[in-house]
């Protein structure tokens, strides 16, 4: 089983998201930590790889409002704040577990 697909993905209320991996592991990730990891193209700089958006500038309290699933192999999510333009790959939130 890999450990970077997901069994269930959960949207249970706006200021979370839980996924339950193949291998039994479960992680919550809260809205506003997914916005200030976002992968984009705005927020990470594609040559260097320096982070664009100050992840400290993400209010505790933001909420999404849509998880879409891009292809079979990520996520795509709508902020609160209008941000809706980053891809969030199984491996890249396995990688950046909270919990972890």
């Amino acid at each position: 089983m890999s450990s970077t697909q997901p069994r269930i993905i959960v949207r249970s209320d706006p200021s979370r998201l839980t996924i339950e991996w193949l291998d039994g592991h479960r992680t919550v990730y809260p809205a506003a930590r997914l916005r200030a990891i976002c992968p984009c193209a705005r927020c990470v700089n594609e040559f260097t790889g320096e982070r664009m958006h100050d992840p400290r500038s993400v209010p505790d309290d933001l909420t999404h409002t849509s998880v879409r699933l891009v292809g079979n192999y990520a996520i795509s999510l709508t902020f609160a704040d209008g941000h809706d333009t980053g891809i969030y790959s199984y491996a890249f939130l396995r990688d950046n577990d909270p919990g972890e």
